[in-house]
Parts: structure tokens; sequence; C-alpha cells
């Protein structure tokens, strides 16, 4: 896992270039919604981009991690299918849906029956290299969601360029990246972490979380400010030096958010001795959530070489697909 995490940034610089080369047909329609239809690691990048562009899309962006679509899915949703495998159970079964609804479908994959249903269909199909864990390639599929909303007409065509922009500021800093990541992960081992960050990050912050579960073998959980002020910080009543909360800090947050996470801080710190930050870096958007995916898969891994643990094993997993494998 430690060789895919060091090569993020050639992952990157592939991923821009399979999305400029890729031949896609052109939609005479109106998209007025769209749903990103994927589980685990080849979901996390819907979650990312429909955080990311929550604010500047022309339409709705949401996601789907489930087996059934929403009942508004019509003509004029975009469904992106992304399987990394093209064999995930799931997005087969939001797949048939789509079709029955109508919707416009555009698929992502290495292979599998989501490339042969796309070919036969003629779905819009972005390929991408294939056989590595679906984790390790956040890159491809989160560059292709993207594609695929700026050739549908529903972001800018300069966001290509931002996330080839932002391997240059990726690579000048990873020699610090890795710094920082084994820092923090020395401060991980044995703990239970809980990630908080303003919601602009809050995708990402679910991405570290899947990352500590997968690779480090790890529990843990996040949530973000403001809501975690209506709520969760009245949980913080007794110490437990288990817990290590780590702060997701933004010099760009909104100011109110800010003093938010201030406070919250104040608050833990009353009742464990582990807590930590992650300064978010880069300069502009696009770089800062690149950064902070390497920085946050970084530590992921270093915890496991710390705890001794195999990153890329998932046998639980792979026990589950076994069980449900014998269901009709």
């Amino acid at each position: 896992m430690q060789k895919h995490v060091a090569a993020f940034s050639e992952q990157i610089q592939e991923a821009v270039q399979i999305a400029r080369e890729a031949i896609l047909k052109p939609f005479e329609g109106e998209i007025r919604s769209v749903i990103i239809c994927g589980i685990g690691g080849s979901g996390i990048g819907g979650k990312i981009v429909s955080n990311f562009f929550a604010g500047t899309s022309h339409v709705p962006i949401s996601t789907c991690n489930e087996y059934e679509l929403p009942r508004y899915v019509n003509e004029q949703t975009l469904c992106i299918m992304s399987s990394y495998s093209g064999n995930t159970e799931e997005v087969h079964s939001m797949l048939g849906q789509a079709i029955d609804a109508g919707a416009e479908i555009a698929c992502i994959s290495s292979g599998g029956k989501l490339e042969e249903i796309a070919v036969k269909r003629g779905f819009n199909l972005i390929k991408i290299p294939g056989g590595n864990p679906p984790r390790s390639c956040l890159g491809y599929s989160l560059v292709q969601q993207i594609k695929f909303l700026i050739h549908y007409g529903l972001v800018d065509s300069e966001v290509l360029d931002k996330i080839a922009d932002s391997v240059a500021y990726l690579d000048e800093n990873e020699t610090a990246v890795i710094k920082t990541a084994e820092s923090i992960a020395e401060q991980l081992v044995g703990k239970i972490p809980i990630v908080y960050s303003s919601g602009e990050h809050s995708a990402i912050s679910a991405r570290f979380c899947q990352q500590l579960n997968e690779n480090s073998k790890m529990l843990c959980w996040h949530n973000k400010v403001p809501e975690l002020n209506h709520n969760e910080i009245v949980g913080w009543t007794k110490r437990n030096e288990l817990l290590a909360p780590i702060f997701i800090k933004d010099e760009n947050d909104y100011y109110r958010t800010q003093t938010r996470i201030a406070f919250t801080q104040k608050v833990v710190q009353k009742y464990t001795d582990t807590v930590l930050e992650l300064s978010v870096k880069g300069r502009n958007r696009m770089e800062k959530s690149i950064y902070l995916i390497h920085l946050t898969d970084w530590i992921s891994v270093k915890i496991a070489e710390q705890e001794g643990v195999d990153p890329v094993e998932i046998t639980v997993i792979d026990a589950l697909k076994k069980e449900l494998s014998a269901l009709q």
C-alpha cells in the first residue's frame, strides 16, 4: 500500500491524461441533477466531488451508496456509475434502476460487467487501470468523475488544469508531508481517532476514516462543524485517554466556523491528552484537497507500519462477499 500512496501524484497525472483523451458522446438533453453511484473505495470520490462542487455546480450533485436509487431519478438525471472492478453488486443494482428510469448513464471502471454493459448499451465509459486495491485508486475515479461533470457542462473545464497543477505542489511538499504523517501516526497508535473538520473538508475526513479502517485496522469516526456543536460536543463529559480527536484546520474556513473549532478544541482537551491538529496547505481549494487526501493516506499507512499490520488485507470483507454470493 505504501508504494501506492507514494505514487499518488503520478496517478493524478495519469488520470488527467486519461480524462483529456477520453472520447465521449455528446448529450442533447438537459441535466438537472447528478447522482454519483459507488461503494467504498470506488464511492468516496463521489462524496469528495459532491462536497467540492456544492457551491459552484449548476445543478445538485449527490451520491448514492446503497442498492436503491432515489425515486426522483429520471431522464434529466446524470447517473455516474463508479465501480473499480466493474462487478460491485450495489452499483449494478443502481445501474438497472437508472436504465429503467431513462437516466443518462456514464460509467467508470477498470473492466468487469460494468464495462461490458456500457459497451453493449452505448453508455459513455472511461476505463481506468485495474489490478490494485480500489482505495489506492482514488485519483483515477475522482478525476474521471470530474471529467464527466465537465463533459455534461456542469462545471468549468479549467478544473482539470487545476488538478494537474496540484501535482507540482504535492511533489514540492512530499518530504514535509511524510514527516508530518509520521509524527501524527506515532501519536495515534493504540488510540481511537476522531476527525473533526469544517463542512468543506468533511468528505475528505470521511476518506481519512476509511483509510484508517482499512489500512490501519482501526475504528474511528468523523464529524463536522457546525453540526457537531449542536449534539456531539455535549457527549464530551468523561475522561478517556483512548480518544484522539484530530482537528483539520483551514485558515480560509468561515470565521465563525474557525471560532467553533477553537472552542470545541478547548472542550475536548479537558478529557484527553491526545488532541492533534492538521493544517490544510495549498494555494487554492483544489491543492488543499489533494494535499489533505495525500497527507491522511500517508498517516494511515504509517500507523499500519508502526502497528505491524498488513494495510492491504481485507479478509472480513472477502468473507462477507462470499456469504452474499450464496444468496439469490
